[in-house]
């Protein structure tokens, strides 16, 4: 039964599979900037 989907649901699927690796994609580089500042302020040395 699951292979016989619809145009547009697989349309829906792909959409929402590309919102999801946008979010991903920003949350790594939330995730880079995060630990490059967590890094500058444990090896601060005044």
């Amino acid at each position: 039964m699951d292979m016989m989907r619809s145009s547009g649901e697989a349309s829906k699927e792909r959409l929402s599979s590309r919102r999801v690796g946008r979010f991903l994609k920003e949350q790594k580089g939330r995730l880079y900037i995060l630990r490059r500042c967590v890094l500058m302020l444990l090896c601060w040395q005044d």
